[in-house]
């Protein structure tokens, strides 16, 4: 059943000031929640003692602080963490913690499931049931904080955010740009809004509203060079082609003063995208814009008609990109052993697109 409770995990610093206000409270109280929720895990009311009992009360008769459940912590071999949290109706969602060095990354989902089809992605063939709200979202970053019994955000285990899980965070906008905000308000968790980066497939009019509605990193899956292969790989591609996407990234890389690099992502697939034609047409794509490529080795799952690069393949691939002055990096595979690595994320999802019936009546079998 349904709380009839307003959530006020979800709520950003100007939805809790809209809160307060509308209780007849001043403003300021929304630094006070928001300190007490996301820098010191708290859930209770009772326990914000800078705030008058009679407040407190008529907060937990009206308000509450719901967080998603984990139901389940699997820890690889690399030291890379995997969280299941569990929302409602069965719907799980999956959040991938990755130490490397002196930095700690978070990939949260966005979705339960994905709405697009990326046909390399395991998350996509799961289908869709419905966007997270801004309290699920930010109540990934919160788990994970409170796993590694981290009460205050100067305690840096986890230094970046990527909106790399499940779905598709343009789609799920508002939701997201709230709870982005919650992760770089200085009375939350106060990250850089360099170390949070939203990754897109390229919903270009979203893209234009996040130029005006925020200023985090930016990462597109791009995967292919044209549009006759992107349309394969990543079928957004035929309603916003790759000529649209790319002055998209150029609107949002030199929107004001930002001036920012964008991330192009490049799953490697064997026999596929990898081959040295496709570097040199990549290059010619990304002529003039400010960038960098991550090549991702592709992780396999379960029935993927696909595989993975060559080391060779790789190399080689990557010697193009960088003899023509692309910033290249190659993708390190974290988290295979427990199939948290890039694209493997599927949480548990009611299905709403019917993608799986359609898969076995395409394969020939009775759905």
């Amino acid at each position: 059943m349904q709380s009839s409770k307003v959530n006020l995990l979800g709520l950003d610093r100007q939805g809790l000031e809209a809160f307060f206000t509308n209780m007849g409270e001043k403003a300021f109280r929304a630094s006070q929640v928001l300190k007490w929720m996301h820098q010191f895990g708290v859930d209770d009311f009772e326990q914000m003692t800078n705030m008058s009992k009679a407040l407190r009360t008529k907060l937990a008769e009206i308000a509450e602080i719901k967080a998603p459940e984990v139901v389940l912590d699997q820890a690889s071999a690399d030291g890379t963490h995997k969280w299941v949290l569990r929302l409602d109706s069965g719907n799980c969602i999956e959040a991938v913690f990755i130490p490397v060095e002196d930095r700690g990354t978070l990939c949260v989902s966005s979705q339960v499931g994905c709405a697009l089809e990326c046909s390399f992605c395991s998350t996509a063939q799961q289908g869709f049931n419905r966007n997270l709200t801004a309290a699920e979202i930010i109540g990934q970053l919160r788990a994970a904080y409170q796993y590694f019994g981290v009460t205050h955000r100067d305690e840096r285990i986890i230094t970046n955010v990527v909106l790399m899980g499940m779905g598709e965070p343009l789609l799920n906008f508002d939701n997201v740009i709230a709870a982005m905000n919650l992760m770089t308000d200085d009375d939350a968790y106060g990250l850089s809004k360099r170390r949070v980066t939203l990754s897109t497939s390229g919903v270009v009019p979203a893209m234009d509203r996040l130029c005006e509605a925020s200023d985090v990193s930016l990462a597109v899956s791009l995967h292919a060079p044209n549009d006759e292969l992107r349309n394969e790989l990543v079928p957004l591609n035929r309603k916003y082609p790759i000529a649209e996407l790319m002055a998209a990234c150029l609107r949002y890389a030199n929107a004001g003063n930002r001036k920012r690099k964008i991330t192009f992502e490049y799953v490697m697939l064997d026999g596929v995208n990898d081959s040295p034609e496709y570097a040199r047409q990549l290059t010619k794509l990304l002529k003039g814009v400010p960038c960098k490529v991550n090549l991702i080795p592709f992780n396999p799952f379960p029935e993927s008609k696909y595989k993975r690069s060559s080391q060779k393949a790789i190399t080689r691939f990557w010697d193009i990109l960088m003899a023509a002055g692309v910033i290249t990096v190659t993708r390190r595979t974290r988290g295979d052993d427990i199939d948290a690595a890039c694209g493997q994320l599927v949480g548990k999802v009611t299905d709403k697109t019917k993608r799986q019936e359609r898969k076995i009546v395409e394969q020939g079998g009775a759905a």
